[in-house]
């Protein structure tokens, strides 16, 4: 039987630790408020070395804490993105430890800072990505979708920054996470012209969209809604595994989610795309075939496939496509920037072969003729660009083609309006 004195000291060494552990808590929000960032680690430091023994509620109190002290360092450090994440990951321990032990101390506000750590992590994956640090960016992403599994948007971006940097297994695995919740990104968008500027801007929701149009800051409000992402994800998917050696089952993955998606277009885009870099032309045809007849007349379809074979380098067939959805769509920009952009993929030919002339009479006589070809050329891709320009007016890189366009024909007088029109 043990002794009265082992027993007293048992229960004095749990009372030491307890009391520890309190003033270890104590001393990181006395620290918390001060603006000493070494304070606030040591005392982190110091909490973190009795956590083991600590009870859930002081668990919670603890990972609380040290989410504010990660939020705060944020703000004030160069590695704001790992502060972040690791704030992130301290709220959901708040709010999973209380949720076990049936208590709420902490976890409204964890859940309130969360948001705010959501939007600080996006903010930073966007830096990483335009900075091509692909890989922290997906990580920081993946966290985003983590904090509300319902904003799976999130998701979507970490596949494709995972795709951007290499990390093909990571992105397999986010895809294969988009597939069985059966993802398809379609959202609407909402729009409104600023009075000021004229500018056309968009907002988060429809509710925030209206409010600046009741006020009057804003008119011409529209809506629009997003194409599916669907096809684009297997698209991804079935590169992957056709990089991996994995043809037949990237051809199952497509063929499987066309079935569950029947009027998906871009899933069936997606497949003809497949045979087509295999070079199954007789399916791709099939599959095209099948689309065209459900939707003859979908603008939209007709520019996809335009898109697909110019990948292809089948210029012929895209640029057919590209006509037909003009014909449809008068207004369709891209389709009339494609079909500039699938013109002009001549001139370098013909500039390449000119370069090569000599000076003898027959290549004299050969150089004349190209640059005739040159100025037949460029004929049917001025009107083309200047109706691109009609439909956006922002449109720089059109403009700056157009320029040089104009400057080769000598036109003089549309070369100084347009470029009236730049500053």
């Amino acid at each position: 039987m043990k002794s009265k004195y082992a027993i007293a000291l048992a229960i004095s060494m749990i009372t030491m630790g307890t009391f520890a552990q309190k003033d270890e808590l104590k001393a990181l929000e006395k620290a918390l408020k001060s603006t000493d960032d070494q304070m606030i680690k040591t005392s982190l430091t110091n909490a973190e070395k009795v956590l083991a023994n600590a009870t859930d509620a002081e668990k919670a109190q603890f990972y609380f804490l040290k989410g504010n002290a990660m939020m705060l360092l944020s703000k004030r450090s160069p590695d704001k993105g790992e502060k972040l994440l690791q704030a992130s990951k301290s709220y959901q321990e708040v709010v999973e430890i209380e949720k076990k032990i049936g208590k709420s101390k902490f976890t409204p506000q964890s859940q309130s800072s969360l948001v705010e750590v959501q939007n600080g992590l996006v903010h930073q994956a966007i830096n990483d990505n335009n900075a091509s640090r692909f890989s922290q960016g997906t990580l920081k992403l993946y966290e985003a979708y983590n904090i509300n599994k319902k904003d799976t948007i999130y998701l979507y971006y970490a596949a494709n920054g995972a795709v951007n940097g290499g990390d093909y297994d990571t992105a397999l695995r986010y895809y294969d996470e988009l597939k069985k919740m059966n993802f398809s990104g379609i959202s609407i968008q909402y729009y409104a012209t600023e009075k000021t500027t004229g500018e056309e801007v968009s907002f988060d929701s429809k509710t925030e969209r209206d409010l600046f149009v009741k006020a009057g800051t804003h008119v011409k409000p529209r809506q629009e809604k997003t194409s599916s992402k669907r096809g684009e994800i297997y698209r991804n998917y079935a590169l992957i595994l056709v990089e991996k050696g994995e043809v037949e089952k990237a051809k199952i993955a497509i063929a499987e989610a066309r079935k569950s998606n029947p009027n998906d277009a871009s899933l069936a885009i997606s497949e003809a795309n497949l045979y087509l870099d295999e070079g199954d032309f007789e399916n791709y045809k099939r599959v095209v075939s099948e689309l065209l007849i459900k939707s003859p007349n979908d603008a939209d379809l007709l520019y996809n496939l335009g898109v697909v074979s110019s990948k292809a380098n089948n210029n012929i067939d895209a640029e057919m496509y590209y006509l037909k959805a003009i014909e449809i769509k008068n207004d369709y920009k891209n389709a009339y920037k494609n079909l500039a952009i699938l013109r002009l993929e001549a001139d370098t030919k013909i500039v390449d072969e000119m370069n090569k002339l000599g000076g003898s009479a027959s290549d004299n006589k050969r150089y004349e003729v190209l640059r005739k070809e040159r100025e037949k050329l460029f004929s049917t891709v001025i009107p083309i660009l200047e109706k691109v320009i009609e439909l956006d007016s922002k449109d720089v890189e059109s403009k700056k083609t157009l320029l040089n366009l104009y400057s080769i024909l000598d036109l003089t007088d549309k070369y100084k309006t347009l470029k009236s029109t730049m500053n």
